[in-house]
């Protein structure tokens, strides 16, 4: 059943298009919250993996991601709430321009689109670097772009001096929106970037914590957190009932032990995969591939996530008593389900590396790869789907495998088949929230649940 759930101050930081510091703003306004001793609960609109992770050390808990393709419009205001249910503020950073959404779909999956399905207001942050007056006609065209979006201030980004403050202040006074902050550059505060965006906050260590330590002193210096907190808490009761994940898996007969790849290499993994793990009865136990040697004790499965091996494809393959263990495992049959980078380690080699071998096929760095939502369908029965399954999923890499696929391909859609699957084993580019489609945890624990606990008798 349906319910209104009062109580979660919410608030979408939101940008005319790329490139203004939404990022930024979002991270260090999470961690300026929480410094202050508010609870916050970071989540990032659409299906990238690398802005949540440095939301995860701003706020200090696990990273969320809203998107209404991948896991269907009805549960993203489940998911919020499930995500912020420990939390004093919910602070969601939006994607691209706030009414940019897939291709071909008059905006869906949008920033605009997500605010409304949880009815919150908006905060747009806009860079005065190039401009001062014309930043009023910016703001007011988004104001009045669309009636259903509650636009309820604006952060000036990149401001140079306090007259180029006070230009840009008097030509947005008659639009009525409220400024709530202003930010000057610093060039300290930008973190590096590569081909798919920032270098994964799980990369860096010690350098993503500075830097989420000076964001928040940078937001703290500039912005009006207590107009912020107002905002958020104007939002109205969130129409929802609460995501639960053992609503959508059954418990197992007994606990049993999947290794998640993890570390450096392999630092994008959705939460919620996770917790329906759990909720089935099932014990995720990261496993570092560039650093563990062996598999965790009483593993029945193995789940290798998404990230960037390319980057680390020698110490990887340097990693030979891991490769051998997982190429054994999978020889077994031990269940495996394997996105993007899983699917690159699986391989015989990547950039003339070796790897485990477990898939005869070959991953190299390209500058094409793909990017973008997929519409896909199983073509027969394997450990994640049975034959005809859809899902909506996500590619986002620039490497390539050679073959595409197997006898046997994960996925088809337009533009052919892509993977490998059998019954006991599922690699492919594709990224699938298991929220969006329990089917497939379902799949993976009954599996994981069925793996002997003797398998070599």
């Amino acid at each position: 059943m349906v319910t209104g759930i009062p109580g979660i101050p919410r608030i979408v930081i939101a940008a005319p298009g790329t490139g203004h510091g939404k990022t930024s703003v979002a991270t260090g306004l999470m961690a300026a919250l929480r410094a202050r001793g508010t609870a916050v609960s970071g989540h990032k609109i659409g299906p990238d993996f690398i802005d949540p992770g440095y939301h995860a050390l701003a706020t200090g808990l696990p990273p969320r991601n809203l998107d209404p393709i991948l896991q269907g419009r009805k549960r993203v205001a489940p998911l919020l709430a499930h995500g912020a249910r420990s939390a004093e503020v919910a602070v969601i950073e939006g994607v691209m321009g706030l009414f940019d959404g897939a291709l071909g779909t008059r905006g869906r999956a949008s920033t605009a689109h997500v605010a409304a399905l949880v009815s919150a207001p908006v905060v747009l942050v806009v860079d005065a670097w190039t401009a001062s007056r014309s930043i009023a006609a910016t703001v007011l065209g988004f104001a009045r772009y669309d009636p259903g979006v509650r636009l309820a201030g604006v952060i000036l980004n990149r401001v140079n001096a306090r007259a180029h403050e006070d230009e840009i202040r008097e030509a947005l006074e008659p639009t009525g929106i409220p400024v709530l902050g202003v930010l000057p550059y610093d060039e300290s505060l930008r973190a590096p970037d590569r081909h798919l965006g920032l270098v994964p906050a799980g990369e860096r260590g010690a350098d993503a914590r500075t830097l989420v330590s000076g964001l928040a002193a940078w937001v703290e210096s500039g912005v009006d957190l207590d107009a912020i907190v107002r905002v958020a808490r104007s939002a109205p009761t969130l129409p929802a009932a609460v995501w639960d994940p053992a609503e959508h898996v059954p418990a197992g007969p007994r606990r049993r032990v999947v290794a998640a790849a993890s570390g450096a290499a392999f630092t994008f993994r959705y939460t919620e995969t996770a917790e329906l793990l759990d909720a089935a009865g099932i014990d995720v136990v990261d496993l570092d591939p560039l650093r563990d040697e062996v598999l965790p004790e009483g593993c029945a499965g193995l789940y290798f996530g998404g990230g960037f091996p390319e980057v680390h494809a020698r110490e990887l393959s340097g990693n030979a008593r891991l490769r051998r263990t997982v190429a054994d495992a999978v020889a077994r049959g031990m269940p495996v389900a394997a996105e993007c980078a899983g699917l690159l380690y699986l391989c015989r080699e990547l950039d003339g590396a070796p790897m485990v071998g477990a898939l005869d096929a070959v991953g190299r760095t390209t500058g094409g790869g793909g990017l973008g939502y997929r519409d896909a369908a199983s073509p027969g029965d394997s450990l994640l789907a049975v034959r005809g399954q859809r899902v909506s999923g996500h590619e986002f890499h620039r490497t390539v495998v050679e073959p595409r696929h197997g006898p046997h391909p994960a996925w088809e859609w337009e533009g052919g088949a892509e993977g490998f699957a059998s019954p006991s084993l599922h690699a492919s580019y594709l990224h699938v929230h298991w929220a969006g489609h329990p089917e497939v945890a379902r799949r993976f624990a009954s599996a994981v649940w069925n793996w002997p606990d003797r398998p070599n008798e």
